[in-house]
């Protein structure tokens, strides 16, 4: 006599089951993905309407540029360096401008800020317009780029990744986050108007290059520092 056994297996609405079960995982997480840089996107929107509005608080407050103050030393007169006080100001010249060399300065929790670029930062947390600890060490935005100001005197060149006057730069952002910035607070064109960028590959690329023809969110290696003029 034949014994038969039956085979288990899953029936077509099983699977059917499964597949639209994988589908809705794999939408969440694409779903909560998308989420978690459109985050990102806004944090550095709102950095940059943050310290424009900082700069010129300072600006309509004490009738000077922070970093290039002169009185800063004075005003904060008690700041002795000494721990854990911050660090001493930096005295500005008065000259209108911050820096008069075009650098692009990597800013230290030094005793005192040797350019104004670095002090620029350290005045406007000393003045309580933003946070951090009140030195001049750069403040890094939601992709982990610093946020940094730089000063561009020359007229001539205008093939530069920053417009004529003080820049405010934020440093390492994918191509998405940086067309969003320029096309909230320009035109959305790297090279052209207030707001301009350039690429590379390294986390923190000098805008003194060259800026870039346009955003290019397949080139998975290339990041951008975006500088809005102020």
């Amino acid at each position: 006599m034949w014994t038969y056994h039956k085979q288990s297996g899953f029936t077509l609405v099983e699977l059917a089951i499964v597949m639209v079960i994988i589908g809705l995982l794999l939408g969440g997480v694409l779903k909560g993905q998308e989420m978690i840089e459109n985050g990102k996107i806004k944090n550095v929107k709102n950095d940059v309407q943050g310290m424009t509005a900082a700069y010129y608080t300072y600006r309509d407050r004490y009738n000077a540029i922070p970093g290039d103050d002169p009185r800063a030393v004075a005003r904060w007169t008690g700041v002795t360096g000494a721990a854990p006080l911050p660090p001493i100001p930096m005295l500005g010249n008065g000259d209108g401008i911050v820096d008069t060399v075009v650098t692009w300065t990597a800013c230290t929790s030094a005793a005192t800020p040797t350019v104004e670029s670095c002090a620029f930062i350290q005045d406007l947390r000393l003045a309580g317009l933003i946070t951090g600890t009140q030195n001049g060490v750069d403040p890094l935005n939601a992709y982990g780029g610093v946020i940094r100001v730089i000063q561009n005197n020359n007229s001539v060149n205008t093939n530069t990744g920053y417009a004529v006057g003080l820049n405010l730069c934020f440093a390492n952002l994918p191509a998405k986050a940086a067309e969003s910035i320029d096309a909230n607070f320009d035109d959305g064109n790297p090279a052209t108007g207030s707001v301009r960028a350039v690429s590379g590959t390294t986390t923190n690329v000098s805008p003194v290059a060259a800026a870039a023809v346009s955003y290019a969110e397949t080139a998975a290696t290339t990041s951008y520092t975006v500088c809005r003029l102020l």
